[in-house]
């Protein structure tokens, strides 16, 4: 069997790094910067720092914010046609996902236009030419998405979030400094950071999972597990700590994929706008149960890595509830709801369960799963 990994030509880590932008800018002769932004991020000052790093330099852009928070079809329309007016010969995403997804998908359409049509995009394809060069800057310590082959698109015709792979929508450049993300509210930055930990929790136990990806995601599960409440009370510890966890993360798993935490994950945001990484903390434990007899020793490994003492002592079921136990204890810790409750609503559950089934995360779950099964799981939530 060959496994494939795929990673950034270049990343830079460490506070202060987007100075750097400036280095690889210049070393590729780019010309124009075509900057993706959602509207709080420029609201509250938060591109400002980069903006200043590219006027001190007198590098030109052109700013584009007409994002949402789950991005739309429209979103990415709208973005390649104003692209396309720019002059602009490669792009920055600044923001969490949605930004760098938007980038990624204006990117590979740019250099792909047979794919104007953005629902043709759908699933693991491989375009044929690279996207325009992205330099991806995060300001939320979980998506991963400036390492990472995946970008999620939301279809508000069909209520549903689609998954698009593609090797060749990876950004040229990640520069993760934390100083970036330092304005992050407590909510955010504990939302992201769980998703971050479902990324390596679920990337570990995956069906594609093997030694390589192994090793990223056990030691991101152990950098998450001892930054996280820091990062939530903005530490600069715990936010340095969290932007190279989920950075980490997103090694691993976007090369071997996830599983159904993400498949259920994904209609909430497309049908109740829940944001992803709430979505996960919640259904994570619950779906770490049900897989558990599908992983072997794996969970042992995990409540290691959670900082759990005795694990060599206890008896499988023992490690598998203390790992499952653990993840929930920091859910807690830093403010995360414990059921859908408030979420979502029982007739909904078979179309929720359906688009789960459906997602492109589904098929990597390590226990065979269905229709039903998934809708029980949405079920036992609420």
């Amino acid at each position: 069997m060959v496994n494939r990994f795929i990673l950034n030509e270049t990343s830079y880590h460490g506070s202060g790094a987007i100075k750097d932008i400036v280095t690889e800018v210049k070393v590729r002769r780019f010309k124009k910067a075509f900057i993706c932004s959602d509207p709080e991020l420029i609201k509250f000052g938060v591109i400002q720092k980069v903006i200043d790093v590219l006027e001190e330099n007198k590098l030109d852009y052109e700013l584009y914010s007409n994002i949402k928070p789950n991005p739309t079809i429209e979103n990415i329309q709208s973005g390649v046609d104003t692209f396309k007016k720019s002059s602009a010969d490669y792009l920055i995403a600044i923001g969490g996902g949605s930004s760098i997804d938007v980038a990624k998908a204006i990117g590979i359409i740019i250099n792909n236009p047979e794919h104007e049509d953005v629902r043709s995009l759908e699933g693991a394809i491989v375009t044929k030419n690279k996207s325009v060069p992205i330099i991806a800057v995060p300001t939320t310590a979980g998506t991963a998405a400036e390492v990472t082959i995946n970008y999620v698109i939301t279809d508000n015709d069909k209520n549903r979030k689609f998954v698009c792979v593609d090797p060749h929508d990876i950004p040229t450049i990640a520069i993760i400094d934390p100083d970036m993300m330092s304005s992050m509210p407590k909510g955010l930055t504990a939302a992201t950071g769980m998703d971050a930990l479902t990324h390596a929790i679920e990337g570990y136990i995956t069906l594609g999972s093997w030694e390589m990806s192994d090793m990223f995601h056990i030691k991101s599960i152990e950098i998450i597990a001892r930054s996280l409440k820091g990062a939530v009370e903005n530490t600069s510890e715990g936010r340095a700590g969290m932007a190279l966890g989920q950075y980490i993360a997103g090694m691993g798993f976007s090369n071997v994929g996830l599983g159904i935490v993400h498949s259920m994950a994904h209609p909430l945001g497309a049908l109740y706008d829940t944001p992803h990484g709430i979505a996960n903390a919640i259904i994570l434990p619950k779906v770490m149960e049900y897989n558990a007899e599908a992983t072997g020793d794996k969970y042992k490994y995990i409540a290691q890595a959670m900082g759990v003492k005795g694990t060599d002592d206890m008896s499988k079921v023992e490690y598998q509830k203390a790992a499952i136990d653990a993840v929930k204890q920091l859910s807690l810790d830093i403010g995360i709801p414990k059921d859908l409750k408030d979420i979502v609503k029982e007739e909904d559950i078979p179309f929720l369960a359906q688009s789960a089934y459906d997602d492109a995360c589904r098929p990597g779950n390590p226990k065979e799963t269905s229709v039903k099964d998934i809708a029980e799981l949405y079920k036992s939530l609420i």
